[in-house]
């Protein structure tokens, strides 16, 4: 018998909200999950976005909560969700708020690279669920605006995408200050060692729920590669964007100024894009996202900070302008089309640069990349033919190299010390 949400032991007014959302049946991750949470249990889950993930982990921590009708403190949450952009704790929150219409819980949202007076209001007049990033939750806390000691749920979701931007040591203080007898949920798309001792460090006895990430996520996206040169790309860009099949799409960048130079590019062709990445203002973002969903837009030009906090119906081409060095995040950035069960499709532009980049994906992924057929493309053949070895006889030897000597520069000049020119580079992680 299929599963529906009436077999899984929520709260009658989460149920007519699901229904108002027209969600009748639950993903995999979502029957796995819900049964263990409303039993209290703590939960290690791999998992992406896109396997329904959120509604896993906010139905039975809003189910749990409904039960409970502790009343609220001042600035001291009862639940607490941490997400890595800002992004992601937005669709989390707007989640949360829908899942819990009928219920009588307060839930509000907070993050960075906006004035924190609202943020600070909304927390002093209670709220039972708070959705946060760990920087700027972290720096209320050293404010002694917000306490965690009252916290009964903790959810940490994309702890991998937290690892990535720098944020676990953030993170372990944040949950140094929750109180330690909670319900404790980590999910990660990925599982590095560092990942591995958060989880066990964290978590008391959990159930592990593994969604296979990877292939869920592949199987209903077409994929091509198209070989061309750097020099081409623009070209190979504007070709595939104006292509009759192409609807909505999200073309990737690894760089900020990258993204930047892209957009301007396609605007420059007639075609409506938008860059998002992380030197964009908060207001930026949420009029480039806004423009994204309506349709108003139709390219989205974004960096990776938007792999995994974009969740928009209806997408249906990914484009690579570079690929990422990353194979995980190749996933990812797949993983924006082909939603709810549709099909969707990924386009990747390669130079002779990028092949390494591509043989790693096709690693992960277990299978190579169909290429694609257009006038400046290349067959995998010859790409191969005209990628550069570097052989041992082209480097030199070790007893030939020269090491520089320290606080020196070449012909001589001397190295800058103490002041440097200009502020160090942000990770993009960092906003």
């Amino acid at each position: 018998m299929t599963p529906t949400f009436d077999t899984l032991g929520l709260a009658e007014p989460i149920l007519r909200a699901l229904k108002a959302e027209s969600y009748l049946t639950p993903t995999p991750i979502q029957v796995q999950t819900i049964p263990i949470l409303t039993e209290g249990k703590d939960l290690l889950g791999v998992a992406e976005t896109g396997t329904g993930k959120t509604a896993a982990f906010s139905l039975p921590l809003l189910h749990r909560l409904s039960l409970n009708s502790e009343p609220r403190t001042p600035s001291a949450p009862r639940a607490l969700i941490l997400a890595p952009t800002r992004e992601l704790a937005g669709q989390i929150a707007e989640r949360v708020n829908a899942y819990g219409r009928h219920l009588n819980l307060r839930s509000a949202v907070i993050f960075g690279g906006v004035g924190q007076g609202a943020q600070v209001k909304a927390l002093k007049a209670g709220v039972d669920v708070l959705i946060a990033t760990p920087g700027r939750l972290l720096d209320l806390c050293s404010q002694r605006l917000v306490r965690l000691d009252k916290v009964s749920v903790l959810v940490l979701d994309e702890a991998d995408r937290m690892l990535d931007m720098g944020f676990i040591h953030d993170v372990r203080k944040i949950v140094g200050f929750c109180r330690k007898e909670r319900q404790t949920l980590l999910f990660s798309a990925t599982m590095p060692p560092t990942i591995a001792k958060l989880a066990h460090d964290i978590l008391d006895n959990p159930v592990r729920v593994d969604i296979s990430p990877v292939k869920v996520s592949v199987e209903r996206i077409e994929q091509k590669v198209y070989f061309v040169s750097a020099n081409d790309k623009r070209t190979v860009l504007t070709d595939l964007v104006n292509d009759k099949a192409t609807g909505q799409a999200i073309v990737f960048t690894r760089t900020k100024r990258g993204a930047d130079r892209v957009c301007k590019h396609l605007e420059q062709a007639g075609v409506s894009a938008v860059a998002l990445h992380g030197n964009k203002a908060q207001n930026a973002r949420v009029r480039a996202l806004d423009g994204f969903r309506s349709g108003r837009v139709r390219i989205l030009v974004a960096t990776d900070i938007a792999a995994r906090g974009i969740d928009v119906p209806g997408i249906s081409h990914v484009i690579n302008y570079e690929l990422p060095n990353e194979p995980e995040s190749y996933v990812h950035r797949i993983g924006r089309t082909a939603r709810a069960g549709a099909q969707g499709i990924a386009l990747s532009l390669c130079d002779p640069g990028e092949r390494a980049y591509l043989r790693a994906i096709e690693r992960l992924m277990r299978t190579d990349v169909d290429v694609g057929d257009h006038r400046l493309a290349e067959t995998r053949e010859q790409a191969a033919q005209r990628q550069p070895a570097r052989t041992a006889a082209a480097r030199p030897s070790a007893s030939k190299r020269r090491r520089r000597p320290r606080g020196r520069r070449p012909n001589g000049a001397a190295a800058t010390v103490g002041k440097s020119r200009g502020a160090p580079r942000q990770p993009e992680a960092r906003i």
